[in-house]
């Protein structure tokens, strides 16, 4: 077995950034292999998928001491481990001719766009004083969100961290943003393991190809996690979501790049509006009441 020294400097790159942020995986592996060095991307999916396998348990150890809400990991995983390897299946079912590498492509490229977009959108929500140690589980809307990730990972190897943690902040904006991080990597554990394992099943895995990448990516981890404690994150994260949307946009084209530029501005027009019309609306019974002390005082 053959292994490429440059697959596992780029391993070893990767396995750095997701060690110190918690972002990688698909983002960033699946677009490195299929335009750095060529490889196709049913290959480069797969490979990414058996390799994060690997990968994932160092983040889930190194953000375990933070909690983790056991609840919505299992609630995320019903839907998105059967979900996960039903994508690989797709995957396998599409074959690797012209016209799917194509279809791939244009998929793997929305996928990225979507995650730049959920990422940037993490980078510039406020933080909210959240102190909540356990929520309520929204059981439907928790297991819709996996099983479209576990599809979309299956798929792409795209989304099992950044889509996945964006989702669990508007259905559970109170928990804690430490807590929902740790929760966010243990879900991704089971997910990226079901896809790993369906696309084993399938047979379209380069051993040589995921050795390179493990090889590299392990002690990318390790130095990552160390180094997390020591380098601003909001930093790093910032230039990963860059990479990330120009190789979605790399893959989309100049069609794709309209689209995506497109649905920013929706994004951020729904967000301006919905700011103004939380600040438009009048004061509530619960808040006049909760207030009246304060301005009887006042106008004593």
């Amino acid at each position: 077995m053959h292994l490429d020294v440059a697959l596992i400097v780029a391993g070893a790159a990767v396995g750095t950034l997701m060690g110190l942020t918690g972002v990688g995986g698909g983002a960033l592996m699946t677009p490195l292999l299929v335009l750095a060095f060529g490889v196709s991307p049913a290959s480069a999916i797969t490979a990414d998928l058996v390799a994060t396998v690997m990968l994932r348990p160092w983040g889930v150890a190194l953000h375990w001491r933070h909690g983790i809400e056991w609840r919505l990991v299992t609630w995320l995983s019903v839907g998105s481990v059967p979900a996960a390897i039903a994508g690989t299946y797709l995957l396998h079912r599409l074959g690797a001719s012209p016209g799917t590498r194509q279809v791939l492509r244009e998929v793997l490229g929305g996928a990225l766009v979507l995650g730049a977009l959920a990422m940037a959108a993490r980078l510039a929500r406020p933080r909210r004083n959240a102190s909540a140690q356990h929520v309520t589980v929204r059981r439907a809307a928790t297991v819709a969100v996996g099983v479209g990730a576990g599809v979309l990972v299956g798929l792409t190897s795209v989304g099992a961290g950044s889509l996945v943690a964006v989702a669990l902040v508007v259905l559970y904006p109170r928990l804690r943003a430490e807590r929902l991080v740790a929760t966010d990597l243990a879900q991704s554990l089971p997910l990226t393991v079901a896809a790993g394992l369906g696309a084993i099943t399938f047979g379209h895995v380069d051993a040589s190809l995921c050795a390179a990448l493990v090889l590299g990516g392990v002690p990318g981890v390790a130095m990552g996690s160390w180094a997390s404690a020591r380098v601003p994150a909001t930093l790093v994260r910032g230039a990963v979501t860059l990479l990330v949307g120009a190789a979605g946009v790399v893959y989309l084209g100049p069609r794709g790049s309209v689209l995506a530029l497109a649905v920013a501005l929706a994004l951020g027009a729904g967000a301006r509006a919905a700011r103004r019309r939380r600040r438009s609306v009048p004061e509530t019974v619960e808040g006049v009441v909760a207030t009246l002390p304060a301005r009887l005082h006042r106008d004593a």
